[in-house]
């Protein structure tokens, strides 16, 4: 018998202890080289194990266990061969996929792991659990049945009965849960930036209009030529970009006695994954196109909410941007990602009657909130950060002409 023991690999320099999460293969299972049998918990990310060699995989730690990194967590024996069970199984719903019922299809992909009909998606799922919404009650849009998270969204707007759920109130019961390595790492990192830094907040609002009228005009065309939708955050991130060429202490941050400026916008885009809040990094923003930013800031949602998300991916960063708006915030004060000096805050847009030449108009109105370390950051530079993010999101077309008007471009000014 020839049996490999597979150790828990470093997730990055200073990680010493990781929790498995989730073991994604049984105790006995055949497994393949280069397979994922198990996620595991860092302070910093979620991560997996890929089986070594092909074989039988067998289980020496139990989910929530705190291990060590080095630590064997499972072997391999690979004498066992490929012909077993668990691969004839796997074969097995296709099959009958063509002979039975759609019903029944249904129900026998609904006990697996696969994103099924009836299966929500790692966002609706956090977000279905956070408001006790059981799947029967929402209807799914997703692709092949699946629930979304806007699914979720829509169910919890329209109300549902809530008398199959778990009773709430009534008794006196408690209930603990283990906090994450990653939950316990973002809550250390929070009260460290309320202690060290000189955090004050300073708000404005944008007139989304122009914005809203260029994605109703080229919505279609920019999905159909760059294989993207247009969302908000290519434009924020764009018009940050423009802002910090102008004011660069906001895109600085403190080392010792010095401050370093960046010569670059790595900007930080605060995700909500299932097990929590990451702020995977587009590297460069301010060289990148709006459908290249579209096209990054999807890649990493996705590896987020797929618990795919390295180190490498959160590493660096000069500035941040968190999106409240997607919860329906109206306004709030974010906190600084450290070591950075400054984040921006964007929030749900409403339509709200404004002065516009003197007549009351209705517009698409958003609140946008900077927070700030004024250590090195003055009132005057944030205001005017803020206030050049402002004049770029409600006149787009400056993002191309370096924050100037085409007009003054073309005359040299």
């Amino acid at each position: 018998m020839a049996t490999i023991e597979m150790k828990v690999p470093s997730p990055g320099e200073s990680i010493t202890e990781v929790v498995i999460a989730r073991w994604l293969k049984k105790d006995g299972e055949y497994v393949e080289k280069d397979e994922e049998v198990a996620e595991v918990d860092s302070d910093k990310a979620t991560l997996t194990i890929n089986a070594e060699e092909s074989g039988a995989i067998k289980l020496l730690a139990a989910e929530g266990d705190t291990v060590k990194v080095g630590q064997v967590v499972c072997s391999i024996d690979t004498s066992v061969k490929g012909e077993s069970k668990p691969k004839a199984e796997v074969a097995a719903p296709k099959v009958e996929a063509k002979a039975e019922p759609k019903k029944e299809v249904v129900k026998e992909t609904a006990k697996s792991d696969s994103y099924a009909s009836g299966t929500p998606s790692p966002a609706a799922k956090k977000l279905m659990d956070e408001n006790k919404v059981p799947a029967n009650k929402v209807a799914a849009t997703g692709k092949d049945g699946r629930i979304t998270k806007g699914d979720v969204l829509n169910a919890l707007a329209a109300g549902f009965d809530s008398s199959s759920t778990a009773a709430w109130g009534g008794s006196r019961d408690t209930e603990r849960s283990k906090m994450t390595p990653l939950r316990k790492k973002l809550a250390q990192r929070l009260v460290s930036v309320k202690n060290e830094t000189a955090m004050l907040t300073t708000f404005n609002e944008v007139d989304m209009s122009a914005i809203y009228a260029m994605r109703a005009k080229y919505k279609d065309k920019f999905k159909e030529v760059h294989g993207t939708n247009l969302g908000f955050m290519s434009f924020f991130t764009k018009a940050v970009t423009e802002a910090l060429n102008h004011y660069p202490a906001v895109n600085a941050m403190i080392d010792g006695d010095e401050i370093v400026y960046h010569k670059y916008a790595d900007i930080g885009i605060a995700v909500s994954a299932p097990k929590g809040l990451v702020v995977p990094v587009v590297r460069n923003a301010e060289q990148m196109s709006l459908a290249q930013i579209e096209t990054e800031i999807k890649n990493l949602a996705i590896k987020a909410r797929d618990n795919k998300i390295t180190l490498e991916d959160m590493s660096g960063g000069t500035f941040t941007i968190t999106n409240g708006g997607v919860f329906g915030s109206m306004m709030s004060t974010p906190i600084i990602n450290p070591p950075q000096s400054a984040i921006l805050g964007m929030h749900n847009v409403v339509e709200r009657p404004v002065a516009v030449n003197g007549q009351v108009v209705i517009r698409p109105m958003m609140y946008v909130a900077l927070s700030y370390d004024h250590r090195i950051i003055d009132g005057r530079e944030s205001v005017g950060f803020l206030v050049k993010v402002k004049e770029m999101l409600e006149n787009p077309t400056k993002m191309l002409f370096g924050g100037k008007d085409p007009s003054e471009v073309v005359l040299g000014l």
